[in-house]
């Protein structure tokens, strides 16, 4: 358990202790994860200082955009798109050069093609949602020896593939629509139609931009839509992965995913609803394990992951919490997934 300032918080952080008003009412509870949307709240109540779990701070989070960076980007491109209507366009541009910031500032990491990043399972908005998978589609395409005029145009589609929904009144956050059904199902399914009718006569924006906006939700066998093609470009199926990705881990439009749970589904359809390179390229990159997630290992053993192992995402390094009696493990107990060959993960615990 370790003492922290709420400023210094970056979201995600475990309780230790339960965070109570001056009379002892209770705000939160000890366990409850501190999201990044509560620390202002907090602020307002007067909460300067809060006990968070320890184990949780020693992790070796790494991460494609910064937390300030992603926040900022994020910022601009909400007041872009919620400035925008269907028939006023202008605004939009903007977020060209928006996208060519992403690319400078992934590209500006000497060894960003070596890391693995913790890509976590988390709740989201469309803002959000846009720029993750912007940041996740620029990477593979980089990995993939894509021109690089060509990622400006997946990053531009990318931040306005769902700009559809703005036209749709479907609401897709924390939502698996298929058990809604019905209208709204139906409604959801037309948004990347909606997206590229309001942009399809922009002279500014790419081709291959539009059809980003158009192909985002189409699949290899044909079982996407709206017009469940198996002709789908090779640049859209690389936003079709990060895209259904991020979808799963955040629970936008469907339920939400463990990050292993999405890996594995990737894995199985890969070849046939997703394209097999690029799923391999996506996953060279994407920790199975992130930093942060407890684990039980086949020893019994209750574990934190704390950092990843480059070409090894389902064999990070774990710090051992609790032995498999239940007890507390003393001081810190590091182990090499790579190194102990008849250790591995069992199984995540929330």
């Amino acid at each position: 358990m370790i003492k922290k300032n709420l400023k210094d918080l970056k979201g995600n952080e475990i309780l230790a202790k339960p965070i109570m008003t001056w009379d002892y009412q209770i705000i939160m509870p000890q366990g409850a994860s501190i999201k990044k949307e509560y620390l202002d709240h907090l602020d307002e109540l007067g909460i300067t200082e809060v006990f968070v779990r320890e184990d949780e701070e020693k992790t070796n989070e790494i991460v494609i955009l910064k937390s300030e960076v992603q926040d900022s980007i994020k910022k601009k491109v909400q007041d872009i798109l919620e400035r925008h209507t269907y028939h006023h366009n202008q605004d939009l541009v903007e977020l060209s050069k928006t996208a060519d910031s992403i690319i400078s500032v992934i590209l500006d990491e000497d060894t960003v093609l070596e890391k693995v990043f913790d890509i976590k399972e988390r709740s989201t908005d469309i803002y959000e949602h846009s720029i993750n998978i912007c940041s996740l589609a620029i990477l593979t395409a980089i990995k993939l020896n894509i021109d690089r005029n060509v990622i400006h145009d997946i990053g531009v589609g990318c931040l306005l593939h769902d700009i559809g929904l703005r036209y749709s009144t479907s609401d897709v956050i924390n939502t698996d629509i298929n058990e809604v059904g019905g209208q709204a199902l139906s409604d959801y399914k037309k948004h990347p139609i909606y997206g590229y009718s309001s942009l399809k006569d922009e002279e500014w924006i790419s081709e291959l931009s539009k059809k980003i906006i158009l192909y985002h939700h189409e699949r290899m066998d044909g079982s996407g839509f709206p017009l469940q093609t198996k002709d789908i470009p090779f640049e859209c199926m690389i936003v079709n992965v990060c895209d259904a990705f991020d979808e799963m881990i955040c629970g936008i439009a469907c339920r939400q995913y463990k990050v292993h749970e999405a890996i594995e589904f990737f894995r199985s359809f890969k070849s046939t609803k997703f394209n097999d390179k690029i799923v391999d390229t996506f996953l060279e990159f994407t920790a199975v394990y992130p930093a942060g997630t407890k684990v039980i290992t086949n020893e019994g053993e209750l574990a934190v992951v704390v950092s990843q192992n480059k070409d090894f995402q389902d064999r990070p390094i774990i710090r051992i919490i609790k032995d498999k009696n239940g007890n507390d493990v003393e001081g810190e107990v590091l182990k090499n997934l790579v190194l102990i060959h008849n250790l591995f993960i069992e199984r995540v615990v929330d």
